[in-house]
């Protein structure tokens, strides 16, 4: 019988803390990105004159044009280049119903945090006919109750976790790649198998691959849309204490990294980590093994960002739950190919003070099924949250 096989891993990767941003002294009020205090400001004032702007027939009419022709998921639209797009006609149409120029409107939206607009509920995507029954909402993170307007500017508080029957769009901080055309869908235009030899695609890498995921949650609060779940390989950071990410795998990893999983369940197969970098980072690092961790990301994709003490202690309370058998390796033999528990010997909490804090949500540490001591069906590493909470269970092989 085959030996159980993988783990998971997240591995957070930091960014630098940065100081406040001040706005320019000629910019609008309310335009910093970050307040004094360090935090980041939602764009309330800009979802305000959008849902204002919302009055013009004609201009709804140009956004639900917009929107159904965005290639990227969900509909999404990157604020700015809509402003800007077809000589800067959204920029003008809110700037004239709010009783502004656009040049006070462009540099509002140039200082604020980068934004994108879509309606994250599927249902309001569809219903949204164009009319003027909407509401334009803004959030931060996936707990704030959101901010919404209605086109006479009327402000109201939502239900962070339950979305109203009126259409919702929302404008909020980026988490799309709009840098990268999405993916476009190639039609097989000779699939009768006629002239000419055909290339098998290549074998997959050898290495650890999850083949399915569940999770109690999305993490993700409605306004946000569907969630983007990553599983990160960390690792310990040369001969510190620190840890660092050494692969993300997710839905902007690139390559036999990539997956996209919008809702509780997904399967197939992702590579986490080939052979070839386990292979060397054990070369690089003897007898210190890597942790698999996934989060929820609400920031910059593949870059894990979120508050050091939230991380701390969830990694403390499950190294302590389970005598630090938290992490994994390569235990294949001639017989049998597996990825096993192993010991974490490094201190990562010890590390983390300079880590900047954002939105993304830690879902968990992956801890082997025999460690934790139960078992899901059909899966073989649990994912432990905060506090020791089962937030998921993945399934990892090695091949």
């Amino acid at each position: 019988m085959l030996n159980r096989s993988c783990a998971v891993a997240t591995l957070i990767l930091i960014a630098a803390c940065s100081e406040a941003v001040t706005p320019p002294s000629d910019a609008p009020a309310g335009a910093a990105a970050i307040s004094a205090s360090g935090k980041r400001a939602p764009p309330e004032a800009l979802a305000k004159m959008v849902a204002k702007g919302l009055k013009n027939p004609a201009f709804r009419a140009y956004l639900k044009a917009q929107l159904d022709a965005s290639p990227y998921g969900e509909h999404k639209l990157q604020f700015e280049t809509f402003l800007a797009a077809n000589s800067a006609r959204a920029l003008r149409e809110i700037a004239a119903e709010n009783g502004t120029t656009k040049d006070a409107l462009g540099a509002q939206a140039k200082a604020a945090i980068a934004l994108e607009v879509y309606f994250p509920v599927p249902a309001h995507r569809a219903a949204w006919s164009g009319d003027e029954n909407v509401l334009v909402a803004t959030a931060l993170s996936d707990d704030d109750p959101p901010i919404a307007f209605d086109p006479e500017g009327r402000q109201q508080l939502l239900d962070p976790r339950t979305p109203p029957a009126t259409p919702v769009l929302a404008v909020v901080p980026v988490e799309t790649d709009f840098s990268r055309p999405p993916a476009k869908v190639v039609e097989c235009l000779d699939c009768g198998g006629g002239g000419g030899d055909v290339m098998p695609p290549p074998p997959p890498a050898p290495g650890l691959y999850m083949t399915k995921s569940h999770f109690v949650q999305d993490f993700e609060g409605w306004l946000k849309g569907s969630p983007e779940f990553e599983v990160h390989i960390l690792g310990q950071k040369n001969g510190t204490d620190s840890l660092m990410s050494y692969q993300c795998a997710g839905e902007h990893a690139g390559g036999p990294y990539t997956f996209d999983q919008n809702d509780l369940d997904w399967s197939g197969n992702v590579l986490l980590f080939s052979k070839t970098q386990l292979d060397q980072y054990n070369a690089a690092h003897p007898n210190l093994n890597v942790r698999v961790f996934v989060v929820e990301d609400d920031d910059t994709a593949c870059q894990i960002k979120t508050d050091p003490n939230r991380f701390q202690k969830l990694v403390l309370a499950v190294d302590s739950a389970y005598g630090r058998l938290t992490t994994g390796n390569d235990s294949s033999t001639t017989v049998a190919k597996a990825y096993k528990y192993a010991k974490a010997l490094y201190n990562v909490w010890q590390s983390l003070a300079h880590w900047m804090r954002s939105n993304d949500e830690l879902v968990g540490n992956a801890v082997e099924d025999d460690i934790v001591g139960s078992f899901y069906p059909g899966f073989n590493w649990f994912v432990k949250g905060e506090s020791n909470v089962t937030n998921g269970w993945i399934n990892l092989e090695m091949r």
